[in-house]
């Protein structure tokens, strides 16, 4: 693994120009990646040009702002993405307009782009990797801020499910202490992270009311374009709502279908039977217990359903 770290920092040190990504419909431990790398290179390397991109989501910008840059800033770039499988997932497709483009990941390596990959599944979150970069590389230079830190912290938070998930051990908490140690208000930033809004709050509730579930455990719910018109919650804010199922009992896998003007999200969760599987035949992928995918119709609702339900049988 440091081996692979000193690669990657030594295309850093290359490059005048750094343009770091993530994926699409970004979570906190997407901008948490991002933004903490982001943050720990321009400590690090005052001197260098460093950009952020992609598209905002409007609940996250509390953690960061995007920049807005011209394709020519592309030109003898290093491009990095973080925590993003796959290059369709990828927020900003100009990533493929630099020089140099680096994978920084700890999903499975279904899609091995770029011209160096780090990609590790163990890692509880990709921003729990940026944090293992700074610490093998600060005796090269790297320099860790309070800004940083807490951006790190926000995306181990958020990819752990607040330390509850199994991806979570005994390094992520050391991590996260020594990430605290940096000054930042951990409860003003659970208070962002976990802010939610009435309308959504009003969703949540007709979720836990209308949610399906079969007799072998497997739970689902359907968020049409109507349902999030009457509650005026964006296809975004209703795909968040997924983790609420995981705490009833009875529940072994569950599955989100939040409708959008091109397509239906799929929202896949686990406490155990492998999902990712299921999620790959529907264009999509993720962690074995965590995973999303991509439908055209809701003719193919009881086709994700069946595969589920065949998953948790096993």
């Amino acid at each position: 693994m440091k081996e692979k770290v000193l690669q990657i920092l030594e295309a850093i040190k290359q490059f005048d120009t750094i343009i770091i990504h993530r994926h699409v419909r970004p979570d906190p431990d997407a901008y948490g990646s991002q933004g903490g790398l982001a943050e720990i290179l321009k400590a690090s390397f005052p001197e260098k040009n460093i950009y952020t991109v992609g598209k905002e989501e409007e609940s996250l910008n509390f953690l960061r702002r995007m920049d807005q840059i011209p394709d020519e800033a592309y030109e003898n770039a290093l491009v990095i993405v973080c925590d993003t499988a796959n290059q369709e997932r990828i927020c900003d497709q100009r990533y493929n307009l630099g020089k140099k483009l680096i994978k920084i990941d700890h999903h499975p390596n279904e899609d091995a782009y770029g011209d160096i990959l780090w990609v590790d599944t163990t890692a509880s979150s990709c921003s729990e990797m940026i944090y293992e970069f700074y610490l093998m590389g600060k005796e090269h230079g790297l320099v860790m801020t309070k800004t940083a830190a807490r951006l790190i912290y926000a995306g181990i938070v958020g990819d752990t499910g607040r330390f509850l998930f199994p991806s979570t051990n005994p390094k992520t908490f050391k991590y996260a202490s020594e990430l605290i140690e940096y000054g930042f208000s951990f409860t003003e930033l659970y208070e962002g992270l976990y802010r939610t809004k009435l309308n959504v709050a009003h969703l949540s509730g007709y979720v836990l009311q209308n949610f399906k579930i079969s007799e072998s455990g497997v739970a689902s719910m359907i968020i049409s374009k109507d349902i999030l018109k009457e509650y005026d919650v964006s296809p975004s804010e209703a795909s968040q709502l997924v983790s609420i199922l995981g705490n009833i009992e009875g529940i072994v896998a569950w599955v989100f279908f939040v409708e959008e003007d091109d397509q239906i999200r799929v929202r896949l969760r686990s406490k155990g039977p492998v999902i990712n599987e299921v999620a790959k035949k529907y264009k999509g992928g993720g962690h074995p217990l965590a995973a999303g995918a991509s439908i055209y119709s809701w003719d193919e609702v009881d086709n994700v359903l069946a595969d589920l339900e065949a998953v948790c049988r096993v």
